[in-house]
């Protein structure tokens, strides 16, 4: 067992069972779980990285899975209501007692992240394979250590501003894209004693989580989240969750 970082990479994997789009067989042979793992297992090397999927049981995200994760990352899609809402209290209360968790792409609707940031989470968007550039915008923050300015996307969906969402701790990262539109692209949040790290690129129909940039960017973000020394201090599972809310 490593004594590096504990990461759980969570994907809905329902793109994958259903074969659509056809791309994902030489994209994201091993998924878009395995994809992200993958890259992040090459830049932390002592880490130690479970993935699991929604048709695991619990959504592999049990109590114990939980207790035993540094980082959740989370990338959902088109299956966010199946999201059972008590696995979802489950990583509320351990991002609030410490837990980091990065929200990739249209993990934006995820009922985790509409539960943490309290609002909509909706924005603009338009799938036409444009390039976005990546720009920083906090080159001094650890998440954008190493990233290229900017860095490109060849091939990847819109997302474009009015992006409902709280005014971030920090904007690491902001987007353009062939129409003109401009995204925060990277923002970060702390609820309770759990950071949040939010990244937008990362599309089902393009092959943007085998980039090396995307890659140090998750990389990075992890690094930031993980507070592998914090005792995990999540509120008990009776409390309502109305009250675990924290600014």
């Amino acid at each position: 067992m490593s004594n590096g970082l504990r990461i759980t990479v969570w994907n809905e994997g329902v793109h994958e069972a259903g074969g659509h789009p056809a791309s994902m067989a030489t994209d994201y042979p091993d998924g878009m779980h395995g994809a992200i793992a993958d890259g992040l297992a090459q830049l932390i090397p002592d880490a130690t990285i479970r993935t699991a999927v929604l048709a695991d049981p619990e959504h592999g995200l049990t109590e114990q899975v939980l207790a035993e994760t540094d980082v959740l990352l989370w990338w959902g899609h088109i299956a966010h209501e199946r999201v059972a809402d008590e696995v979802v209290e489950r990583v509320q209360r351990h991002v609030l007692g410490g837990m980091g968790l990065l929200v990739l792409h249209s993990g934006h609707f995820s009922k985790i992240f509409i539960r943490l940031m309290g609002t909509t989470c909706s924005l603009k968007w338009r799938n036409e394979g444009e390039r976005e550039l990546v720009w920083t915008v906090d080159p001094t923050h650890p998440i954008a250590h190493g990233i290229p300015h900017p860095l490109v996307i060849p091939h990847q969906e819109m997302y474009g501003e009015f992006f409902d969402i709280p005014d971030p701790d920090d904007l690491v990262f902001i987007s353009s894209f062939t129409g003109g539109e401009v995204f925060r692209s990277g923002v970060t949040f702390h609820r309770g004693r759990g950071r949040i790290f939010y990244f937008s690129p990362g599309d089902q129909e393009y092959p943007v989580y085998q980039q090396d940039g995307i890659r140090q960017v998750l990389a990075n973000g992890v690094k930031w989240a993980a507070q592998p020394d914090l005792p995990r201090v999540a509120p008990a599972v009776e409390h309502p969750a109305r009250d675990w809310f924290a600014s």
